[in-house]
């Protein structure tokens, strides 16, 4: 499979759990539905990781770096805002939480928090490792 069609299938996912982090309280088996495409999202990364570190080019370590640091800092200041909007009137609660489903969209899909910022941190470190072999 060709870089552009992984970038693809990634943006894809990362619609996909976008749409789906809108669903309320899913049980049973659509929530394990939800965690296991929340967790799939991250093959399309691991696998542009792969193979830069097979062929070399540090083209997509640094941009997976990018989107790594981008997505755990967006994410970081959407959760502290959404804290402490708390005191805030409700519908500053409500367009934060949308703008934390839009763009933390895998992190609200599984419902399982830490798993993808794990995924995230472990796309980071990996990518961080390539970088610095030379």
């Amino acid at each position: 499979m060709g870089k552009k069609m992984l970038y693809t299938v990634w943006g894809a996912a990362y619609v996909l759990c976008a749409g789906l982090g809108f669903i309320p309280e899913p049980t049973g088996f659509g929530k394990a539905v939800l965690v296991l495409l929340s967790l799939l999202f991250f093959l399309p990364g691991g696998w542009l990781l792969y193979g830069s570190a097979k062929s070399g080019d540090r083209t997509d370590a640094k941009r997976i770096r990018n989107l790594s640091l981008i997505w755990l800092s967006v994410t970081l200041v959407l959760l502290v805002g959404n804290l402490l909007s708390a005191m805030a009137p409700e519908w500053v609660g409500n367009v934060l939480h949308v703008l934390l489903v839009l763009l933390s969209s895998p992190m609200i899909c599984s419902r399982y928090w830490v798993l993808v910022l794990f995924g995230w941190a472990c796309l980071l470190m990996v990518s961080l490792s390539l970088l610095r072999k030379k």
